[in-house]
This record gives C-alpha cells, structure tokens and sequence, in this order.
C-alpha cells in the first residue's frame, strides 16, 4: 500500500533524511574545529551555562547548547545530565566531576578538555573530538562511543558495556570507528565493552580489565597489554604487530584470524584454553 505525504512513515523519512543531512554537515566541519570554535558559534559564560542548566532544570527537561560556545570555561561539578551539546565547543573547558549522564555529544569538540572523574554514562559520543583530553577515572560505562580519544588519558576510566563498535552503516563517509591512538587506558576497566573494528594502535592497556571485551577486527599494533585481564576477550581477525602481552591473562580469548607479527610476552602469559592463536611471525 502506498504512502501519502501526512503519512507517519512519510513523515518520518524526512526526519530521518534532515537528520543525516545535518550530521554530514556537522562531521565535514570537524576537520575545521581544531582548538578554537568555527565560527559563528554563540559563545557562553559560565554564568550563562549556569543559568540554563537551573531554568531547564525547574522546567523538568534537560539543557539545550546545541552549537554553543563553552570552551575554556570552568565547568567543574556542573549537573548537565541529559543535555543536548550537539555540536558544541568544550575544547579546554574544565568538566571535572561535572554530571554528563545520557547527554548528547554528537560531533561535540572537547579537545584537550579536563573530564577527569567525569559521569558520561550512557552517553552518545558520535564522532565526538576529545584528542588530548583527560578522562582519568571517568564514567563512560553503557555510553555509545564513535570519537577521537588520540592522546587522551583515560586510566582508570570505566567502560564497562559501553559500545564502541564501528558505525557499518556509514561506510559511505569511510569507517566510522573509536579512535584510541596513543592513548593511555592503563587500569581501565572496558569489561564487556564493544569494540569492534576500534583502533587502539599505540596505546597503553596495562593492568586493564578486559574481560569479555569484544576487540574483533580492531587494530592493536604497538598495544601493551602487559598484566591485562583478557578473559574471554574476542581478538579475533584483529591486527597484532609489536603487541605486548607480558604478564597478561588470556585464559579463553578468541585469536582466530588475527593477524600477529612479532607479538611479545607470549611464553609469560597465561594461555589456559586460549583459542585460535597461531605462533606469531
């Protein structure tokens, strides 16, 4: 049966349409972003992000700073829980301890950002910019995760169920994936966490919990694993070159398909029950 254009399925393919409309247009401005905010952004002081947060709040809805100005602010502490920062610039802000539950952060910049003990739990980090920022101990458990964490320290932060598995719808734009080069996980607990086809080349994963993680096809050249807990971890079709894994437990992973070039630290692992793991080149 055919659809008029009031119809409810009418209706919603343009809102699906406007909306992957606007989120092509906001991901080709990310290469402009860098440090500073583009242009025409509506630039905040804290005093003003203060206010709308209180007069959302007293409205029982949450905050809207979508395309707003918010770098470089003090932010320490701020309940923002549920609000729309769309678009939003954070580059440099001081967010710590500050309430980012269930918030939006679609293409967000918060490059260099200072989120240490941040709660962003259950939040949607979709092609989010945070190279360099400090996440140390915070919160990202249940959160969809398709950002830049280049360089970012993220040690001890949680991840647990967070999803952070390549977007395969997109392939349009080229793979959209969680981008962890170089960064530093040590003591982060990414139990049960989705990362598949996630790039974590350069980084520091020691004494990580990842049990149960799900690392299919994801890039881990140069990772150092040493005294992780990788339990039950899917590696399958991932790529090893130069991994480390001295002192790790990998009782149960899956390492059918990967693809491992001079893989270090194996003969001092624990391998009870490992499957699919090939003697490295």
């Amino acid at each position: 049966m055919g659809c008029h254009p009031g119809c409810d399925a009418h209706r919603g393919a343009v809102v699906l349409f406007a909306r992957s409309a606007l989120a092509l247009f906001l991901i080709a401005m990310l290469p402009l972003a860098g440090a500073e905010a583009p242009k025409g952004y509506e630039r905040l002081t804290r005093a003003q992000v203060l206010q709308a947060v209180e007069r959302a709040h007293a409205a029982g809805g949450p905050a809207d700073f979508y395309s707003k100005d918010l770098s470089g602010l003090d932010l320490s502490g701020v309940d923002f829980k549920g609000a729309n920062l769309t678009a939003a610039v954070l580059n440099g802000s001081n967010l710590s301890r500050a309430n980012l539950s269930r918030c939006n952060l679609t293409v967000a910049f918060a490059e260099g950002a200072n989120l240490t003990g941040a709660d962003l739990s259950h939040a949607v980090l979709f092609s989010t910019q945070l190279k360099g920022s400090n996440l140390r101990n915070a919160n990202l458990s249940h959160a969809r995760l398709i950002g830049d964490f280049t360089a970012a320290n993220l040690g001890g932060a949680n991840f647990r169920d967070a999803d952070g598995a390549a977007d395969m719808r997109n392939q349009s734009m080229g793979l959209m994936r969680a981008n962890f080069i170089s960064a530093s996980l040590v003591r982060a607990d990414l139990g049960g966490a989705n990362f598949a086809k996630a790039d974590f080349s350069f980084s520091d994963l020691s004494g990580a919990n990842l049990t149960g993680t799900n690392l299919y096809a994801s890039n881990l050249s140069a990772v150092n694993f040493s005294g992780a807990n990788l339990t039950n971890a899917n590696l399958g079709e991932s790529k090893m070159i130069d991994t480390d894994f001295a002192g790790a437990n990998l009782t149960g992973a899956d390492f059918t398909g990967a693809e491992m070039r001079g893989v270090k630290g194996l003969s001092g692992a624990r391998l009870d029950g490992v499957r699919g793991l090939q003697q490295p080149r």
